[in-house]
């Protein structure tokens, strides 16, 4: 399935922003679905995954200011995205995967998913 993710801006530190992420289409979001970020020079991390049936998991640098949701009748993926910090400052991806994960470090890892999407840009200034 293709995957496309909107929402990025450039925001000011404190304010949120709320990125989405659609299957083409019709198709309906894979079982597993997940947000990654890559900043300038650095390697692609883990942010927060969501599974079909709701479980959610999230990267520590993030947990308490962003929350994924899927809303699987519109086939969508959010990431709302509060108190946004500088070191936010990274290209957004979605990625999914059919496979329905039993270890947490499945969720984690950028080669559990198989479907990516193009990114979208968060800035944060300071």
């Amino acid at each position: 399935v293709q995957l496309q993710a909107s929402g990025g801006g450039l925001v000011q530190a404190g304010e949120s922003l709320r990125l989405s992420c659609a299957a083409s289409g019709r198709a309906p979001l894979p079982n597993t679905m997940a947000w990654f970020r890559q900043a300038p020079g650095k390697e692609r991390e883990f942010v927060a995954a969501i599974a079909r049936s709701g479980g959610e998991y999230y990267a520590g640098s993030v947990q308490g200011r962003f929350i994924i949701s899927r809303d699987n009748w519109k086939n969508a993926l959010y990431l709302q995205m509060d108190s946004l910090k500088p070191e936010d400052t990274a290209v957004y991806f979605c990625a999914g995967s059919e496979r329905i994960y039993t270890r947490r470090t499945s969720y984690y890892r950028s080669d559990s998913y198989v479907s990516w999407g193009q990114g979208t840009q968060v800035t944060v200034s300071s």
